[in-house]
């Protein structure tokens, strides 16, 4: 019997190494980018599924816990808890600009918009505001949604921001955005290479949160994890002073159009008068596809008197008196985002992507948009495209190649399933869905399955999961018969 159990355990952890964490978006769009049209993207096609491996287990209500989650534009708010402001970007993407500031007082990610885009001599000098999503819901033109993550690794729980008593979570090397063969011209337009996604960490509560709380007070339990706020206080540790982390997919990659318009558009900055022909002169330096360029982010109000250029910066124009090393009125900051490059790094020279304190749950506030400042943004970027999205999250710094691995390799495409033991009595039979199986006295069940149905000698059976606690952090199946009649 042990050996069987090991044996067991062994194929769960396998397939569950296999299924790593993969968040897949699909956008359709069409439109054009950034702050120079001022366009917007077709959201309708969009879907998001992210998925965790062993030990982190996700939620978008703070009350049902899994490896997998789904989010799309029918559930958006209904997947979510009473009373959430999750977003599908109204009537579509409005390419947007953020250094990753949370606004304390809302919880939110501090966005800017367009409020002005006119051709300079040499570029196009900007006016920007801030987006009004301080108030009851978020505004439209991006896509904003609460991820809740428990880590159940440790037993401590630690009330204070600290980084030293978090782990490291890291980025899964398939993560990609790319445009699907569905859009028109899909290989040249390079919209993909615009897209951002942000994770704003709002504030955390230990993991045992509403895990034991008996039926008078479970509700009160709940809400204590929706209602997680930079505010803090009582039972949550507040994260906003951290900025988001802000994932740039694609950093080295550069269309040839894209290329063209910034060769056209780009000329080096020598006077402050952004109205006058005179303070611009050569051509900017050139951009390369295959080398990353950093964005230079709006990161406070700018207005005309600010005369900022949206190609101002040492790497395009040479201007540097619009450039600001901390978020400021009127400024431009080089992000820090996390890029492709760090991604792809191997072994120990792999990057840690966020960190997560253990024995706890966190708020994140998830943000994709379109960053208005990348170098790739231009007029016609995104003419009837669909953008292709896919994300997640890992424990694991290695790979096999890391440590250089000789042993068997996991098999390709094994599906995610989770393990319900079940002694029968007879034969089973007519189980439904049928991509449960059965075997050995052992039901396979695919993760996004919570119920299912079967005959055990003739009886009809329902086995419902139960999400994980500490006490059982791999969850737990009841296996009840079926009681006909009122």
């Amino acid at each position: 019997m042990e050996n069987k159990r090991n044996a067991k355990h062994e194929k769960r952890v396998k397939k569950l190494a296999v299924a790593c964490a993969l968040c897949a978006v699909i956008i359709s769009v069409s439109t054009y980018a950034w702050f120079i049209g001022m366009k917007t993207v077709n959201v309708s096609g969009f879907d998001v599924e992210i998925a965790a491996t062993e030990g982190l287990y996700l939620s978008l209500n703070g009350e049902d816990w899994d490896y997998t989650v789904k989010i799309n534009e029918e559930n958006v708010t209904t997947a979510g808890y009473d009373g959430n402001t999750n977003s599908w970007g109204g009537e579509g993407l409005i390419p947007m600009s953020t250094v990753g500031k949370i606004n304390t007082g809302s919880s939110r990610l501090t966005m800017y918009e367009k409020g002005s885009f006119t051709a300079s001599p040499g570029g196009y000098r900007i006016m920007a505001s801030e987006v009004e999503n301080t108030g009851l819901t978020e505004a439209n033109g991006y896509v904003a949604f609460d991820l809740f993550i428990k880590n159940l690794s440790g037993n401590e729980y630690y009330t204070n921001l600290d980084l030293k008593n978090e782990e490291a979570i890291y980025l899964t090397p398939e993560s990609k955005v790319i445009v699907s063969d569905a859009g028109a011209d899909a290989d040249k337009t390079g919209i993909e290479n615009s897209v951002r996604v942000a994770f704003a960490q709002i504030g955390r509560v230990i993991a045992t949160t509403g895990a034991d709380a008996e039926d008078d007070d479970y509700e009160e339990q709940i809400t204590k994890i929706t209602g997680i706020s930079c505010a803090g206080g009582g039972i949550v540790t507040s994260i906003c002073t951290r900025d988001a982390q802000i994932w740039e997919p694609n950093d080295t990659a550069h269309v040839d159009n894209a290329i063209n318009w910034y060769s056209t558009a780009c000329k080096k900055r020598t006077g402050a008068d952004i109205t006058k022909p005179g303070s611009f002169g050569a051509a900017c330096d050139p951009i390369v596809n295959g080398t990353a360029y950093p964005t230079y982010a709006v990161s406070g109000v700018i207005d005309e008197t600010d005369q900022v250029d949206n190609y101002d910066g040492t790497a395009y124009n040479g201007w540097t008196n619009s450039i600001s090393p901390t978020a400021a009125k009127g400024k431009l900051v080089a992000v820090d985002t996390f890029t492709d490059t760090e991604k792809n790094k191997k072994g120990v020279e792999r990057p840690e992507f966020m960190r997560l304190a253990p024995n706890s749950i966190t708020k994140v506030r998830v943000y994709i948009y379109l960053e208005g400042q990348d170098v790739d943004n231009y007029d016609f970027a995104s003419l009837g495209k669909q953008i292709s999205v896919n994300f997640g999250f890992t424990k694991e710094r290695f790979d096999g190649e890391d440590v250089g691995h000789t042993g068997p390799e996991l098999p390709d495409d094994v599906q995610s399933v989770r393990e319900a033991d079940y002694t029968a009595t007879g034969a089973v039979t007519n189980i439904v869905p049928n991509t449960v199986s059965f075997d050995a006295n052992v039901f396979s069940v695919p993760r996004d399955v919570l119920e299912f149905t079967f005959e055990d000698d003739g009886t009809a059976k329902k086995a419902t999961y139960q999400t994980p606690t500490v006490a059982e952090p791999d969850g737990k199946w009841t296996i009840e018969n079926v009681v006909e009649g009122p």
